[in-house]
């Protein structure tokens, strides 16, 4: 909790840190726990503050710079944290069954192997859990019925499993008027806060603990039973808007009004298990440019414990869109380049070395242009290689072009050690996969240049194939023996989209080529733009697809094929009733989840052998 000069404010010095962390602190101002290594600062330098007077009157400065008529860009005002009550089960509709385990089953399609991210369907082969709309329910894998279920309220809903625990993220969005006192403007969308809520799957669900704060849920990793989750929020402010007046003094009263808010607007609130509390102005670093308007909090939750705790939180004011793990290591990624900011067109990188139960930040660097999404990230013996566009592909001059850069960790800097640049111009990054020593980089304005990239010597990337074809894939996805399946779309020659196209790519060669593909005309899928939604079982080389394609009619299903040396062979479809959202396979059974229904087949898809509705 915040404790202010008038209640005796803190008189330790916090440790001059330029780590995210003051674990190792004691009263009298201590020693670092996981100092990082040293060596040269880091460009984008963290600073920990030493009172929260400091803090205040930083966070306020900061504010006013970049503070407009209608307020603080970006930020939401005048809603507080609205504490949710605790939510109740349904109860159990079927017993759970015998407590076997699968031989083998699908996980969630993630980046890295070990490392787990947070989604709507998952399994441990034993059991199927799902948080589709607003209900919890598990499904018995052996007996293929239905074993529980737990309420969960309104909210975006996504989990992890560890063990008999399920840790359950919710995401809730407030409603508020305008953005300004004022209550004639239009309604919109209020300051999200962030729901966590561990859930005991031994028997019938039940609820065991629960956190949440005042802020948005960017993204979450697990790794070793450890939870990282990553939010973000912003300053709550009042504002009033002034009906008579110039911009400038609008400017003016505003600077007015933050000169007046107290440092808790600034730190969002939190409940651990119905105990209130405030970040603590030690848990905050800066870096050395910053606007004010966002903090980004990386909470820590250890699965295998009965407890969440109040998350071990660490903060940064700073902005944070991507989120890539690779288990010992946390990178918090922010650009802001294809937003249309009036901003440096870069993506600035932050790394924390998470092996211990709370973030140390470690290093920090920058790139330009902007990232795609977390697969335009990967660290490989100890090299981060970044996929970026930078300029502009709307405009008549098409400025556009991608660039794949390398880093590497010197003390608190991730130095720049290579870069290759040139990719596609006029177009922008569709798609992006490193694997080992070699990167995969799809572009596209009219046709599709897949391009093939050496990073056997990382301060040296070479350009080692290209391919043009119509169309794009965004999403790529390693099978055997230098192949790659592409999902995207199809496409003229004149750059329109057709509908969803399937591709099987030889990457083995000098340059890559196209085996096989597969149309689905009118059509999209989910897989194009959630990596979640794909499904390859390398053990049959069964590859599901969900699609929906809109022509003259509305069709959707999953799309099965057998993927072969040389071929992509269509080898049925699944058609559960509405969207199938995520398949899995648990031994020789094939699942098919919709928002409404389960439907469990054969692998080959032919003969259905249960529906669990949802």
């Amino acid at each position: 909790m915040i404790r202010t000069s008038k209640t005796g404010m803190r008189r330790s010095v916090l440790c001059l840190l330029t780590t995210l962390s003051l674990a190792g602190c004691t009263a009298g101002g201590g020693a670092i726990a996981d100092r990082p290594v040293p060596g040269p600062e880091p460009q984008l330098r963290l600073v920990s503050y030493d009172s929260c007077d400091g803090l205040l009157e930083s966070v306020r400065e900061a504010a006013k710079r970049v503070v407009t008529s209608w307020g603080l860009p970006g930020s939401s005002w005048g809603m507080r944290l609205q504490r949710a009550q605790p939510a109740t089960a349904d109860g159990a509709r079927e017993g759970a069954g015998p407590d076997t385990s699968a031989k083998s089953y699908s996980g969630t399609n993630t980046h890295e192997v070990g490392v787990d991210e947070p989604d709507i369907v998952k399994t441990d082969g034993r059991r199927i859990v799902t948080v589709l709309g607003d209900t919890l329910r598990v499904i018995d894998a052996t007996t293929r019925r239905a074993a529980g279920s737990l309420h969960l309220g309104n909210g975006m809903h996504q989990l992890f499993l560890q063990g008999d625990r399920a840790l359950v993220l919710t995401s809730m969005q407030a409603m508020m008027y305008g953005g300004v006192s004022d209550a004639r403007m239009p309604m919109r969308g209020g300051p999200s806060s962030t729901r966590l809520r561990l859930v005991d799957l031994a028997g019938e669900p039940r609820f065991t603990g629960q956190y949440e704060i005042g802020a948005e849920l960017t993204d979450a990793r697990l790794a070793d039973g450890t939870a990282r989750v990553v939010v973000t929020s912003h300053p709550m402010i009042d504002f009033t808007w002034l009906e008579k007046g110039t911009d400038a003094d609008r400017i003016a009263a505003n600077k007015k009004v933050i000169d007046s808010t107290p440092l808790e607007r600034w730190l969002p609130a939190y409940t651990a298990d119905g105990a209130g509390g405030r970040l603590d102005c030690g848990q905050v670093s800066r870096p050395a440019e910053f606007s004010g308007t966002s903090l980004v909090t990386v909470l820590s939750f250890d699965l295998n414990r009965a407890a969440l705790g109040d998350g071990l939180p660490t903060a940064v004011l700073a902005d944070a869109r991507t989120v890539y793990g690779t288990g010992g290591r946390l990178y918090l990624a922010h650009d802001e380049g294809w937003r249309g900011e009036k901003a440096r067109d870069r993506t600035e990188l932050y790394m924390f070395d998470v092996s211990g139960p709370r973030p140390v930040f470690a290093a920090s660097g920058s790139v330009p242009g902007w990232l795609l999404n977390q697969y335009s990230l990967s660290e490989h013996d100890g090299v981060l290689r970044v996929a970026t566009t930078t300029g502009q592909q709307w405009r008549r001059e098409q400025t556009s072009e991608s660039t794949v850069y390398t880093l590497r960790r010197n003390g608190g800097q991730l130095q720049p050690l290579g870069k290759l640049g040139g990719l596609g111009k006029g177009e922008r990054i569709y798609a992006v996969r490193f694997l080992g020593p070699t990167g995969y980089v799809v572009t596209f304005r009219q046709t599709d240049p897949l391009y093939t990239i050496d990073l056997r010597d990382p301060a040296r990337p070479v350009l080692a194939g290209e391919l043009k074809i119509p169309g794009y894939s965004s999403y790529l996805h390693p099978v055997a023996d230098g192949r790659l399946i592409g999902v995207g779309q199809d496409a003229t020659g004149q750059g329109r989209v057709t509908g969803l196209q399937v591709s099987l790519f030889d990457v083995g060669g000098a340059d890559p080529k196209r085996l096989d593909q597969e149309k689905i005309p009118h059509g999209w899928s989910e897989a194009e733009y959630d990596p979640h939604a794909f499904l390859y079982w390398p053990a049959t080389g069964l590859l599901v697809v969900p699609y929906a394609a809109y022509d003259k009619q509305e069709r959707t299903g999953a799309l099965l094929f057998r993927v072969g040396s040389g071929s992509l062979e269509k080898a049925g479809e699944v058609n559960p009733g509405g969207y199938p959202r995520r398949s899995l396979v648990i031994d020789d059974t094939l699942w098919v989840v919709s928002d409404t229904v389960a439907v469990a087949t054969t692998l080959s898809g032919t003969a259905e052998l249960a529906r669990v509705v949802l």
